[in-house]
């Protein structure tokens, strides 16, 4: 649906909504990282428990930059700027490795 004659689209809203998201999935990933170094020392620790566990952590710390990153840059510019491809597949790559991680600990 298209904004009525001589009203502009708010373009403050998009760029608000994608900060949000970014902290929302930031806040998801640190507790799964949590939950998988429990799961990890649970029944006291283990070699493969604390590499993965560890490696969760790793995951989550590169995904929290690249979120603080984007956050930024999208509060740096009045328009929100394009993700770019790198960053992108940094981002996805650290959210499937560490719900794979997580699933691994689990099962």
């Amino acid at each position: 649906m298209s904004a009525p004659a001589g009203r502009e689209r708010d373009p403050g809203l998009q760029p608000e909504r994608t900060r949000l998201a970014w902290r929302r999935t930031t806040l998801s990933s640190a507790a799964v990282a949590v939950l998988a170094v429990k799961t990890a020392l649970h029944e006291g620790p283990s070699a493969p428990g604390i590499a993965v566990g560890a490696l969760c952590c790793l995951l989550w710390a590169v995904f929290l930059l690249l979120a603080h990153l984007r956050i930024r840059a999208l509060a740096a510019t009045p328009g929100p700027s394009v993700l770019g491809p790198r960053h992108a597949a940094t981002a996805v790559l650290c959210t499937v490795a560490l719900a794979l991680c997580g699933t691994a600990l689990v099962l």
